[in-house]
């Protein structure tokens, strides 16, 4: 601090000194780039900034550092960025409540500090709030399409701008944020698992159409965060269905399989993931990858349109379209016996892959066996139905109707037991961890627990 006080006051004597003089002697000369006194501030902040983004773990510390440089002479953004970094600096201390205030101050400070924005949404996040999640997901989304977000916090202004030195791999992941449509697309999946679903669909259909346009102009890069096109269709499909909405969702479903349909392979081999991770370490890649990910869209696709055709009632075809996706699962074989794994698999994506897999057939089993036993073939809702609960034993709408099914063939016993097993298992709502559209949407038609519990109480007083 005494270097920099003792360059700061020669400089600007220095400074002084040579501007006198030259305005005497040479009158063309040019001027400096920036007065020394405002390098020395500006060095002394952007060392501040630097070496607190480097430094989060060390607490309190750190946090008085950037708290003395808040108070420095310097332009607003890089203030906004101390803000900033106090505030991360919380979050690693677990003090979100103090972080979250760093974080309004920073945006108090320069409303162009999105990622201030976008920290915040995080700290939603992680506390669980979904509400104050949704609405920072709202806000970040308006303020990245202002044309003034689109230039950074810190602009270079001359030759010497703050920007030269802030030259730091922790500080450009703190302020980097996804683009406008990446935080679209979390806000409509956000809004849809968390009960919101006309907002939702809104948000999804946005999407759609920005993409397209997009497509259009040949801009690709902003969507390179975004899943694959056939899956946001399908996320976009499944909130349509549950906003009852079944043409539409239909229209998106009929898209997915005209894209994906054709690359179907008639027979998809998966190899224990240890055997896939060997593979691919040396470079092979799986043609059962790609495969898979196309067999599982189309799956999908054809789940949601079953589900469709139930919430319409029209049965035959219910079963026709969950038949079809039935016969599309049953093409995928394992290559290694005690395969697949009960565990996730040890490749997170292949895991998530068989774990979207087993859904899918579960569900679809579900579906067709629900749809049987709307036209009375009560006995092949049964087999569909137990089939179903082998692949997801946790299937709420498959355990009621099962022991719907084996109560009309008399079976009350048998019945009794699936109820109760079924109200066993914890009832979750819409999870985060999957594809919305391989959850239970509840499209078809539900029984009355109620009902069904005066059913096992006329039971056993028998």
């Amino acid at each position: 601090e005494e270097m920099s006080s003792l360059l700061e006051r020669q400089g600007g004597a220095v400074w002084d000194d040579c501007r006198s003089e030259s305005k005497e002697n040479i009158p063309n000369i040019p001027s400096l780039v920036l007065d020394p006194r405002r390098l020395v501030e500006l060095l002394k902040i952007c060392t501040a900034i630097v070496q607190g983004a480097e430094r989060l773990n060390e607490g309190w510390s750190t946090l008085s550092a950037l708290q003395a440089a808040s108070a420095l002479p310097a332009p607003r953004g890089l203030i906004a960025y101390t803000h900033l970094l106090s505030g991360s600096c919380l979050t690693h201390m677990n003090r979100p409540q103090m972080a979250l205030l760093c974080y309004r101050k920073a945006l108090e400070t320069d409303p162009r500090c999105v990622c201030a924005l976008y920290q915040s949404m995080l700290i939603y996040r992680q506390l669980e709030n979904s509400h104050a999640e949704i609405q920072a997901l709202r806000l970040l989304h308006s303020t990245l399409l202002l044309p003034s977000t689109t230039e950074p916090a810190v602009a270079p202004s001359h030759p010497l701008s703050a920007s030269l030195f802030l030259c730091s791999q922790s500080l450009s992941r703190l302020i980097s944020v996804p683009s406008a449509l990446s935080v679209l697309h979390s806000l409509a999946l956000k809004c849809v698992i968390h009960g919101r679903v006309s907002e939702g669909v809104e948000y999804y259909l946005d999407l759609l159409a920005a993409i397209h346009s997009e497509d259009q102009h040949g801009a690709h890069a902003t969507v390179s965060t975004l899943p694959k096109l056939p899956k946001l269709y399908l996320e976009a499909g499944a909130a349509l269905l549950m906003a009852r909405r079944p043409a539409d969702c239909m229209a998106l479903c009929d898209e997915v399989i005209s894209t994906t349909l054709d690359l179907v392979p008639d027979k998809v081999l998966l190899e224990d993931p240890v055997d896939r991770c060997v593979a691919r370490s040396s470079g092979v890649k799986e043609e059962a990858e790609s495969g898979l990910e196309w067999l599982l869209w189309a799956a999908a696709a054809y789940l949601l349109q079953g589900h469709c055709y139930s919430q319409l009632k029209d049965w035959q075809q219910a079963v026709t379209f969950y038949t079809r996706c039935v016969n599309l699962l049953v093409k995928v074989h394992y290559k290694n016996r005690g395969f697949p794994p009960k565990v996730p698999s040890l490749d997170k994506e292949q895991g998530i892959d068989l774990c979207v897999l087993q859904r899918l057939k579960g569900l679809s089993l579900a579906g067709r066996g629900v749809s049987f036993a709307q036209i009375d073939r009560l006995r092949e809702a049964l087999r569909d139905l137990q089939l179903s609960l082998q692949a997801l034993p946790e299937g709420v709408n498959a355990g009621q109707w099962c022991g719907e099914v084996l109560w009309r063939l008399n079976r009350k016993q048998e019945a009794a037991a699936c109820w109760e097993n079924t109200w066993s298992h914890s009832i979750t709502s819409l999870a985060e961890g999957l594809p919305v559209y391989t959850q239970e949407l509840q499209s078809g038609p539900m029984l009355d627990s109620t009902e069904l519990h005066r059913k096992l109480q006329e039971l056993g007083s028998i």
